[in-house]
């Protein structure tokens, strides 16, 4: 089964939307450059009032780690997504089952680092010249394939209702992360692209999954609740 997070939200409605309708995380950006950065304190109002099985993740770039711990528990936190410049050493001072690292590689020699982080999954997404994501550019699907291929990941870059089923038709990653391909502006999302991206994976399990994969009720889950703390 292929997980779905939706990214960068900042409104309740739109996170009810998306927890309503089935999707497994939802991501929230604390990275103030960000047009979609929501302040700890307004996240924390948002989060409380989502149902219980909601995955919530918070996405930091290149913040203070006793600020990343402070926003984690302030905000009541499950999994934590690097998505700056974080060195393997920095991302050492977090329990690895709880981490998600972002990475952009170039090409297939950027991704022997990988091996040089410890986390839950890697997610592949797109960086444009200082931005960190959010782009709504398509990352390499190539390169994914080849992370899939020995690490859980996650897609993101440029997904939307239109390719999301092609993408995971290609790449066959662990989970998909949709931001930009499901709003009418930053940080504010499209019902109705919500419902369709979530419906288009559906489709795509209903229609292509093997009988094998239907069988694996114990496959890794990347947005599942840990006993790890920060």
């Amino acid at each position: 089964m292929t997980e779905i997070k939706f990214c960068g939200m900042t409104r309740l409605s739109d996170a009810l939307v998306a927890a309503e309708n089935g999707a497994n995380a939802l991501g929230f950006i604390f990275y103030p450059r960000s047009p979609r950065y929501l302040p700890p304190e307004k996240a924390r109002e948002l989060i409380r009032r989502l149902p219980p099985e909601v995955i919530r993740v918070g996405v930091f770039v290149n913040e203070a780690v006793e600020k990343v711990k402070e926003i984690y528990h302030i905000c009541g936190l499950d999994l934590v997504q690097l998505h700056g410049d974080e060195n393997p050493d920095y991302c050492r001072r977090f329990p690895a089952p709880m981490l998600i690292r972002a990475v952009s590689p170039r090409n297939g020699a950027d991704l022997a680092v990988l091996d040089r982080y410890s986390c839950r999954a890697f997610l592949l997404d797109r960086r444009e010249g200082a931005l960190y994501g959010g782009t709504g550019g398509i990352s390499n699907w190539e390169l994914g394939r080849r992370i899939r291929e020995r690490f859980p990941l996650i897609l993101a870059g440029g997904l939307n209702p239109e390719n999301v089923m092609t993408a995971i038709e290609n790449v066959l990653p662990h989970a998909v992360d949709i931001n930009s391909g499901v709003e009418s502006a930053p940080g504010i999302k499209d019902p109705e692209k919500i419902r369709a991206v979530l419906a288009a994976v559906r489709r795509y399990q209903g229609i292509r999954e093997t009988e094998e994969e239907r069988k694996e009720p114990e496959r890794f889950r990347i947005f599942e609740r840990t006993d790890e703390k920060i």
